[in-house]
């Protein structure tokens, strides 16, 4: 039995791996229509003169106009700048910016939040742990998608794009983590998460999406755990499956134990990992690394040779710095797998039961009128 559970599991997780999907775009794996506004599909933070600019992107794939459905939610970003970082680790710095020393200790010093209203206005805007608040530029709006993949092209997103000044921060301060979450305002429950891209959409790290970084290590060890047994299981039973496991995203790396944010540090130039500017290719940054999805479904999923490489309009030189919006058009319906469910599972066992049941009514009447010769045949 317990074979045949983790039998199960292995199909349940090959098959429903997001490996296929795109940056931070491709998370959580199954999103409602009314929860399609708290998906977070990016998070940029670079210099600019004297101020840093901050970029949250949310609302993956969009094509209608507004209004929409944005009162439930709230976005929060927040910096940590008391967390220790070193840069002597050259594969860790590459990987993810820099290695964190205490992941448990991650908490946030700076916490910039964020409600809109249906229409993309600020309904509130809350910043805490900077200097000069009044002085940071907010905008608000339905921009180009900037991810530079040929899947979200011709698509538009939400964007809350923020000037800051450099002086709102500590004149000693070399290292920050960020990341951003975004929250249902009437449970409290955080619906999902943006550190560095191309991380929480890759299946193994689905599981982080709902939890503070202080507790990704530990969430990823425990699920490194149970996916190393159903690994061996996989190589000693299915070795096919084991491969596509392996493949898929879903087998916890020995890289994998650090936590989901972004690190930037003013010690080198900026630029993922470090950071992230709109120009960055992360698909092929984050492939240098060791994780290809994008990469490869950026092939996949175009017909375009050679890649893709740059935003599908150019970017802005100045604030707020994404292209002009694409032309609203009607919105593509969010795919569900009912119809197939109801074709392929429901109606055919309909028909049987329909057959079952009419075979029987017909045995029954056939009987009712030679009970004797029924009897006989039943002897």
């Amino acid at each position: 039995m317990h074979k045949l559970r983790l039998l199960f599991l292995a199909f349940f997780l090959v098959y429903f791996s997001p490996a296929s999907k795109a940056s931070d775009h491709a998370d959580p794996f199954f999103i409602s229509t009314e929860e399609q506004a708290a998906n977070l599909t990016g998070l940029f933070f670079f210099p600019k003169g004297d101020q840093y600019i901050l970029i949250l992107d949310v609302r993956r794939s969009l094509t209608a106009a507004p209004p929409y459905i944005l009162d439930p939610f709230e976005f929060d970003i927040n910096i940590d700048t008391h967390s220790e970082v070193t840069f002597n680790n050259a594969e860790d710095k590459a990987r993810y910016g820099g290695t964190l020393v205490n992941p448990e200790g991650i908490s946030p010093d700076i916490n910039i939040r964020i409600r809109l209203n249906n229409d993309v206005t600020v309904k509130e805007k809350f910043f805490k742990g900077l200097k000069n608040p009044e002085k940071i530029v907010l905008y608000t709006g339905v921009r180009d998608d900037p991810f530079i993949f040929p899947k979200f092209f011709n698509v538009n997103v939400i964007t809350m794009v923020m000037s800051i000044p450099k002086s709102s921060f500590s004149e000693t301060q070399k290292n920050m983590l960020l990341w951003a979450t975004s929250m249902r305002i009437d449970s409290g429950k955080q619906f999902d998460h943006v550190g560095r891209s191309n991380r929480t959409q890759l299946g193994r790290f689905e599981i982080l999406n709902t939890i503070p970084p202080s507790q990704h290590v530990g969430a990823i060890k425990k699920r490194g755990d149970s996916i190393a047994k159903l690994q061996k299981f996989l190589q000693a039973c299915l070795p096919p499956l084991a491969n596509l496991n392996q493949l898929s995203g879903l087998l916890i790396r020995h890289y994998d134990y650090a936590p989901d944010v972004m690190v930037f540090s003013t010690q080198f130039p900026p630029g993922f990992p470090n950071g992230r500017r709109l120009e960055d290719d992360v698909a092929l940054l984050t492939c240098n690394q060791g994780d290809c999805p994008l990469q490869e479904n950026a092939f996949i999923d175009t017909k375009q040779w050679p890649r893709a490489t740059v935003n599908d309009k150019p970017l802005l030189a100045d604030f707020p710095f994404l292209a002009e919006p694409w032309p609203a058009k009607e919105q593509a319906r969010t795919p569900t797998c009912w119809p197939y469910i109801m074709k392929y599972v429901i109606m055919p066992l309909i028909i049987v039961v329909a057959l079952i049941i009419g075979l029987v009514i017909w045995n029954r009447s056939k009987c009712g009128g030679r009970s004797h010769h029924c009897d006989h045949d039943h002897h």
